[in-house]
Order: structure tokens, then C-alpha cells, then sequence
């Protein structure tokens, strides 16, 4: 009884610790990873894990340096794995991927991108040689459904022909866009006479025939060779737990099972080739290419880093050799060389552009030609490897900015065959030596293996006609309207309260230091600063009667100052591989610039020697002129730009900041521009009145205050941004034509001014009401136009040439392949009536509210995206607090004030198309 009674008296105490134990094992079982996972290896932060089930490979690293989730699975499936006949079919099934499966499709209401999108989510795909990629960059709360999406239609697609057709004429589109590039046009013809039997001889994107005669069955093979856990990695990086985040990997992906044959490899390999080969591409353009090709190892080859460090040394900045042999010296007026990795062997290029007027593309093939040798036969310096390996080395750090970048990069490294190298080929690089970069050049740029290609232009890339009729708007349903007003909001509606929330912004460090506002943001992430600032010298100071005096005054701020010459400033960079770049806009000059942290006193010291006091030498002036002419004569063959160009001179007047000259206006201001010009604008409008600088990264506020501090010191000047009294133009309904020869495609754009700027009460319902109808996806005009009638690879609508100091216009734009030309502006004509006349409705409204405000979210991530808002809320007068209060604000527009905004400001009556392309 005695024993027992101690039992029974001791239970309660032995239940209480029972209950502790079950307990701790419960916590245990919860923290620690799921056994179907084995966990291979850790580098550079990031771990590699295989599910045991299935093969699946998965890549994790936690970052909570901003509450966002990059979600990416690759495919090891790319144009390699294509054959005659099949070509393009890995991009055209990568499109299909997006139709739908039972449980994530439109017709449900679950669509995919609408899903993604109304949470915020970027997401996307791509299709290269080695791989496929499908991605989403979005708040980290739902990263499970992004997990479950992409489990879902890696086996549950829905691939049916009546999903192909339409999405056949959509990618048919997307290259008729690239035809009418003429590099891109001669690349492909480079690669395919340079690679002959390995499958890296097709494009990505396909020949034409294939694309549009694969059958849904080819496609389908595709898809059920490739797609599947043991030949896809998925990656996960940003704000998430790793133990819970294999759960749920292994919730969604641990079903599925590994493939049931083994996964088909490409054994075909490139024969030696035994001679140089050359290739023309004859059609309409403005300035003539060289092309050169050299045959390289794959990615994974020992040479790997050191052909890395000579494609740099070759062409990359104003230091590298062919820009100080080809452009200063005005062979050419652009080169670059491009070598990347890829699992096969493949190629280095080397491409020189002709100026305006040339036509000897033997004298810049002999110039490249003579480089190269003098390379090979001397070798290169320690100072050139030196500044190459730094420039490598700080690219790598800033591909370190924000979590897509870093899954966008490993994507690249997965696809060679070896994740690791992301983080281990750095080292690779800095062991390269100048004997390494002489050994590889004369090993691999031998002229028995490679292949040149020329562009030559053969007819103008513009012909004027005659406009054709005004629309006829007899067959659209008109509403009655009262006729449209400008209205200036209203001091109570224009007030700015003080932000309540400052969770985002409550780091933010700002100090007015003289005229300059200072703005700094410390994030955690390491050694990367970007840096950014504005002040007032853009376009709408031009004098009267030359438009190019602003936008030449800022391209040649880094083209020597009266202390250093412009080698002078690109070494110093370059050797420490940071960047300063300077654009001249329509209202301000804004600048950029990128640098490690222990960098930043030079960075600013050079900054502020460029602003206050560049040299505006002559010999450097004369060369700009040449090299802008060629930048507008490139315009001629874009259709995006004669149609913008066309329609801002049809609904703004002559004075309008939006309002732009012809080019060949633009050419003959530029010819008549002097350095006295220059120099007198620099003078009259150049100073720290208006200046804003803002600088995210690993940035230590202090330091920056003094830098500031010290390099513009009695710098005295200056203007105020100027607000336009302009406003844009109604004109009656009208449809014009530029007429651009042999192009395959053509830009139909659609516009209306709408009298208003960013400030204005009505912006944000009409941006939004705008975004419903074309800001993304899932929008009307891309669910119906492209992915319901396939009729075109990209359409989209949103508000043009708005800021806080002038109005702006609706702006509707689409790409169209000429024989689709009318069908495809009825479909979005139709599209656009019916936004105008019934408006959207509230659970649209929610959706894209939710997306905005989501997107705003993520932009925040990079060091990149956070300056930016600053920038932008400091210049209008609005302060860097409106960070905080921009998603409330989003949130609390109304449906009435969205459909009020639509019918108050899209008059199609007064709407204006241009069609830019082939076309009559």
C-alpha cells in the first residue's frame, strides 16, 4: 500500500515531465529537417540539399534583409537539347508553361500570373542554350504558394493545342522583334556559320518554319523528357526559416517522382574547324557591324577565368584596348566583347560599329585584327589583369544586391554543370596572371577558328509617307462626355501628412548640407553602396531654339575635367571597378554610381570634380558629336521610337518637355552646337540649389556627410526644378504612319495627354485604372490580345512622361507582325472601349491594388530600388517619408474614383495612333 501510495502521489510530478518530454521531441521534430532530405555541402552561405525520393536538387540561403522571397526552378533543358525541326520548341513549351493545369488556371479564377501578380510577385521565364527558368520575386508571405505553383504544372501541365496556336503566333512575334535588330540579326548568323553540328548552332528562339509547325506532340515529348525533380534545381533565397521551408518543399515536390527513363544527354561535338569563315547579312539599316567569333571551351574549363579577364581587357570600359584603338581613335564609334560560360564549348565575341557615313567595314575588322595580334604577340600588363580582376570582383559583390539577383546568377552557374563556381570561380579570377591571359589569346583567338560577320545597311531604314485617315470611331460605343478640364488639386488635396509608419523609412538618416539634401540608408547587405542624386539641368532648361544642349552638357561631364583627363577618371574607377554614370533627362541631370564601401571617398571625389568642373575639351566634344549621330541614326531603325518620336510631336506643342524633335532635327542642333554652348549652360544652371543625394548599401552616414562636405565645398549655383505651364494637346482623333523598310514588326502606339501630373488627385486612380487594363500579365489587354488571340508577343498601357513637374499622357503600345496589323488593333481597340466605357470592377481593383502595393514592397529590396524612391519622393517635395505612406495611399483609392478617372481623361475621340514598321 506504502508503495502505492508513493506512486500515486509522485504521478502528477511524472506526468508534468512526461509532458515537458513529448514536448522538447515534438519542438525537435518540428526544427529539424525532413529526412528525405540529404543535406551535400555548404558554400558561400548558400546550401545544396537532395531530396532522396525524387533527386530534386534545392539550393537555400536565408536573407532578412528585407521581408522578400525569390523563388527559381531550373531546368536543365535549353536550345542544346533541339534538333531540326524542333528548334524554339524548349521556348515556345516554356510559354505553354503559363496556360494552366486543373489547378491553377485562368478559367477557374487561379490563374498563375494573376495568383503571383495580385500578391506583388515579379515572375517570368527564360529560355537560354543549357536551361530553362522559371522565377518570382515576391513578399515572403507567400512564398508556399509559389512553391506550389511551380510543383504543380512541373508535372500537371495542361499542353493542348488549343493553347498552342494562339501562344505559336506570340512567340512568332517575339522574333520578328529581334529581326529588326540588326546586331541580334548578325548574331544569329555568326553563331549558326560558326557552330555547325552541335545544337548551340540554333537560336534559342528557333527558325520561323519550326516555330510555327512544331506539333503539340513534340512539345509534349519536351516536357515529359525534361520536367522533371532529378533535372531541376530549385532555388530558394530572401526572409524565410530553412526547416520550415523544406516541408514545405517536400509537401509539393516530394509526390512527384523522378523520371521514369533516364534523362536524354547531347553527346554531338563541335568537329575542328579548318579555316576562318565569314557571313553577310544585306538589309535596310543605319550603321554597318563587324562581328568576330572565336571558338572557347566549355564554362568549366580550366581557361574558364582567364579568357574571362581577357574579354575584359579586350573591350570592357574606356581603359580596355579596343575602345582606346577603335573609338578614340574614331574607327568605330562602339566595341564590346562578350564571353559567358556554358556547359559545352562555345564563343567569344568581338563587335565594332561603323560611325554615320562609313561604309569600310575592312578598316575596323583590320583595326580588331591588329589588336588582337599585338596582344598575343606582347602580352598584356599586371596593371590590366589587376584593374579586370577588381572590375570582376566588384560585379560579383553587386550581384550580391537583393535576393533575385543572386538567384539569377546561380541560375547561369547551374546551367554550366556546377553551382559552386558562383562563389568559387572569384578565386579562379583572382589567380589569373598575364601569362594566362597571353597563353588563352594565343590559344583561342586564332583566326583558323574563327568566324566574321558583316552588316552591311543596303537601302534607308525610314521612308516618309503620307499620313494616312483619321480613325473612323463610327463602329465604337461613344458615351456622351462632358468635355475634359484641367483641374489643379486643391490645398487639402494636395496637403502631405507627416508619415505615421515609419517601419521602412525609420533608419533613413537626411542632413541639408549647404543646398545639397543629403539622404543615406545602412541595409544589411555587405560592402556594396549604390548612389544616386539629381539637380536641375535637364531638357526644359535648353535654350530656345537646341534641344541637345543639356543631354551633350551631361555626356561630356565624364569626358575630363580641368585636373584629369577622361583616361585619367576611367582608370581610377575601373581599377577599383566602381562606375559613375551621368544622364541628362528631361528635367534634371541625375547621376549614379556604384562602389565598394571602402571606396566611397574617391567615388565622391571624382563625382563632385565632374560636376563642378569638367574640361569641355574640343577633341573629346568632336568625338561625342559623332558618336550621339550614330545613337540617332539607330533610332531610325527602331519602331518603338519613330512611334514615340511621332506621337509626341503630334499631342505636345514645341516648349512641352515631352515634346520631341525629329532626328534629323535632333542631328542638325547637335551639329550646330559649340563649346561655348556648353560651357554657358554648365555656368548658368549647374550648382547644389536643387541637388539631392542619396546613398543605400553598407554606407556609414557620418562618412558620407563628410565627403559631401569636403568635395563641395563652396560650390555656389544653381536652379530651381522648373514646373511646365504646358500642357498636352487634344487633337481630333487621327492615325499616322511611318513608314520603315523591311522590318518585321510593327509598333502600334496609342496615345492621349492627359493634363495632369504625378501630384495631381487623379494620378493614382488613373495609373491604377491604367495598370488594370496593361501593367502586366494578368492584365486585360495581355489576357486577351496576346494570350487568348495570340496577335502579339508584348502589349501594355500606363501613364507616360508624368512627373511632379509636367503632364503626361495615356500611352498604349504593342507589337504587331504587319499581316496581324489590323486584327490586332481591332482586338485592342475593342479592349479599350470597353475599359473606357464600363469601366473595371472592384475585385480588378483589389487585385491590382494588391500587386502595387506588393511590387512597391519589393523594390525596397535592392540597394538599387530603396535610392530610387528616395530619389524620387525627395526631387518632387514630398520627402523620403512618402515611403511609408505610398502603399496606405494606393490602398485607400476608391472604384469610383478609378472609373471617374478613366471616362474624365480618355477621350477616344482625341486619340491619337501611330504605327511604326513595314507597312502602308
Amino acid at each position: 500500500m506504502d508503495e502505492i501510495h508513493s506512486f500515486t502521489q509522485s504521478y502528477p510530478l511524472m506526468k508534468s515531465l512526461l509532458t515537458l518530454l513529448i514536448g522538447a521531441f515534438a519542438v525537435m521534430s518540428v526544427n529539424a529537417q525532413p529526412a528525405v532530405f540529404e543535406q551535400v555541402r555548404t558554400v558561400g552561405g548558400i546550401t545544396e540539399y537532395k531530396h532522396t525520393g525524387n533527386g530534386l536538387t534545392v539550393l537555400l540561403m536565408e536573407d532578412r534583409s528585407a521581408p522578400v522571397v525569390t523563388v527559381m526552378i531550373t531546368y536543365l533543358v535549353g536550345s542544346r537539347n533541339e534538333v531540326t525541326g524542333t528548334t524554339g520548341a524548349t521556348h515556345l513549351l516554356e510559354h505553354l508553361m503559363f496556360k494552366g493545369t486543373d489547378k491553377y488556371n485562368r478559367a477557374a479564377g487561379t490563374g498563375m500570373d494573376g495568383l503571383l501578380q495580385n500578391r506583388g510577385g515579379l515572375l517570368n521565364a527564360t529560355t537560354w542554350l543549357d536551361r530553362t527558368n522559371y522565377y518570382v520575386n515576391l513578399p515572403a508571405a507567400h512564398m508556399e504558394l509559389a512553391l506550389d505553383i511551380e510543383a504543380d504544372r512541373m508535372r500537371n501541365l495542361w499542353l493542348r493545342e488549343e493553347d498552342r496556336r494562339p501562344e505559336m503566333t506570340v512567340v512568332r512575334n517575339e522574333f520578328e522583334i529581334g529581326e529588326n535588330n540588326p546586331i541580334q540579326s548578325l548574331s544569329k548568323d555568326i553563331v549558326a556559320t560558326a557552330i555547325q553540328a552541335h545544337p548551340y548552332h540554333h537560336s534559342t528562339i528557333g527558325w520561323r518554319s519550326d516555330i510555327e509547325n512544331v506539333p503539340i506532340e513534340k512539345l509534349r515529348a519536351f516536357y515529359d523528357t525534361y520536367y522533371w525533380p532529378n533535372n531541376a534545381t530549385l532555388t530558394v533565397i530572401g526572409d524565410f526559416d530553412t526547416q520550415t521551408t523544406l516541408r514545405m518543399i517536400d509537401q509539393y515536390y516530394g509526390v512527384i517522382p523522378r523520371s521514369p527513363n533516364p534523362i536524354l544527354q547531347v553527346y554531338t561535338t563541335e568537329p575542328q574547324q579548318r579555316g576562318p569563315r565569314r557571313v553577310q547579312v544585306k538589309r535596310a539599316g543605319q550603321l554597318g557591324v563587324v562581328g568576330i567569333a572565336f571558338k572557347t571551351p566549355e564554362g568549366l574549363h580550366k581557361d574558364a577565368a582567364a579568357i574571362t579577364v581577357l574579354s575584359d581587357i579586350l573591350a570592357s570600359g574606356r581603359t580596355s584596348r579596343l575602345y582606346r584603338g577603335l573609338v578614340d581613335q574614331s574607327v568605330a564609334v562602339n566595341v564590346s566583347a562578350s564571353y559567358s560560360r556554358f556547359r559545352d564549348p562555345y564563343l567569344m565575341f568581338i563587335y565594332g560599329i561603323l560611325s554615320p557615313g562609313q561604309s569600310n567595314h575592312q578598316a575596323v575588322e583590320d583595326s580588331i585584327w591588329s589588336h588582337v595580334k599585338e596582344l598575343k604577340a606582347e602580352g598584356v600588363t599586371q596593371e590590366e589583369v589587376d584593374r579586370a580582376i577588381n572590375r570582376y570582383l566588384t560585379r560579383t559583390a553587386f550581384s550580391r544586391d537583393g535576393s533575385f539577383s543572386i538567384a539569377g546568377n546561380l541560375n547561369e552557374t547551374i546551367a554550366v554543370g556546377d553551382w559552386t563556381t558562383y562563389v568559387t570561380f572569384s578565386e579562379e579570377v583572382k589567380a589569373v596572371t598575364p601569362a594566362d591571359v597571353q597563353r588563352v589569346a594565343q590559344a583561342y583567338l586564332v583566326e583558323d577558328q574563327s568566324t566574321t560577320g558583316w552588316f552591311i545597311p543596303q537601302m534607308p531604314g525610314r521612308m516618309p509617307r503620307p499620313a494616312a485617315a483619321a480613325a473612323n470611331w463610327s463602329d465604337w460605343s461613344l458615351e456622351p462626355h462632358e468635355p475634359l478640364f484641367w483641374r489643379e488639386p486643391s490645398e487639402a488635396e494636395a496637403a502631405i501628412n507627416p508619415a505615421a509608419n515609419t517601419a521602412v523609412t525609420g533608419k533613413v538618416v537626411a542632413r541639408k548640407i549647404g543646398d545639397i539634401q543629403v539622404v543615406s540608408l545602412e541595409t544589411s547587405v555587405q560592402d556594396v553602396v549604390t548612389l544616386t542624386g539629381s539637380l536641375a539641368a535637364g531638357s526644359t532648361l535648353n535654350p530656345a531654339g537646341n534641344s541637345m544642349v543639356a543631354a551633350i552638357t551631361a555626356q561630356m561631364l565624364d569626358k575630363g575635367t580641368t585636373t584629369r583627363d577622361k583616361l585619367a577618371i576611367a582608370t581610377a574607377l575601373e581599377n577599383i571597378g566602381a562606375s559613375i554614370s551621368f544622364n541628362g533627362g528631361t528635367h534634371t541631370l541625375s547621376f549614379t554610381a556604384r562602389f565598394l564601401k571602402k571606396d566611397m571617398d574617391l567615388v565622391l571625389t571624382l563625382l563632385a570634380e565632374q560636376l563642378r568642373n569638367p574640361a569641355f575639351d574640343e577633341t573629346e566634344f568632336t568625338r561625342l558629336k559623332t558618336q550621339v549621330t550614330a545613337g540617332l541614326r539607330q533610332q531610325l531603325d527602331n519602331t518603338g521610337a519613330m512611334a514615340g518620336g511621332a506621337l509626341s510631336r503630334i499631342v505636345y506643342p514645341k516648349g512641352h518637355p515631352n515634346h520631341q524633335e525629329t532626328v534629323e532635327t535632333q542631328i542638325e542642333q547637335l551639329n550646330a552646337l559649340t563649346i561655348a554652348d556648353l560651357r554657358g549652360f554648365h555656368q548658368r544652371v549647374y550648382g547644389p540649389k536643387s541637388m539631392v543625394i542619396v546613398a543605400v548599401g553598407d554606407v556609414d552616414a557620418r562618412a558620407l556627410q563628410q565627403a559631401v562636405t569636403t568635395q563641395f565645398r563652396g560650390w555656389r549655383g544653381g536652379v530651381a526644378i522648373p514646373k511646365t505651364a504646358l500642357k498636352g494637346a487634344l487633337v481630333p482623333a487621327r492615325t499616322d504612319t511611318v513608314f520603315m523598310a523591311d522590318k518585321t514588326n510593327v509598333t502600334y502606339l496609342l496615345g492621349i495627354p492627359t493634363g495632369i501630373d504625378s501630384r495631381h488627385p487623379d494620378y493614382l486612380p488613373l495609373f491604377i485604372g491604367a495598370y488594370i487594363l496593361g501593367g502586366n500579365f494578368s492584365a486585360r489587354l495581355m489576357s486577351t490580345v496576346r494570350d487568348r488571340e495570340g496577335l502579339t508577343y508584348g502589349i501594355g498601357s500606363g501613364l507616360a512622361g508624368t512627373s511632379a513637374f509636367s503632364d503626361g499622357h495615356f500611352s498604349l503600345n504593342a507589337n504587331f507582325a504587319p499581316d496581324l496589323l489590323g486584327k490586332g488593333g481591332e482586338s485592342t481597340m475593342r479592349q479599350l472601349m470597353l475599359w473606357v466605357n464600363e469601366g473595371v470592377t472592384q475585385q480588378e481593383l483589389d487585385d491590382k491594388k494588391a500587386t502595387i502595393a506588393g511590387m512597391f514592397q519589393v523594390q525596397l529590396a535592392t540597394t538599387s530600388g530603396f535610392a530610387g524612391a528616395i530619389l524620387t519622393y525627395e526631387q518632387d517635395g514630398r520627402g523620403y517619408r512618402y515611403i511609408d505612406r505610398y502603399v496606405a495611399d494606393v490602398q485607400n483609392v476608391t472604384l469610383a474614383q478609378v472609373n471617374d478617372a478613366i471616362r474624365r481623361y480618355i477621350r477616344p475621340q482625341s486619340l491619337v495612333v501611330v504605327k511604326a514598321g513595314t507597312v502602308e
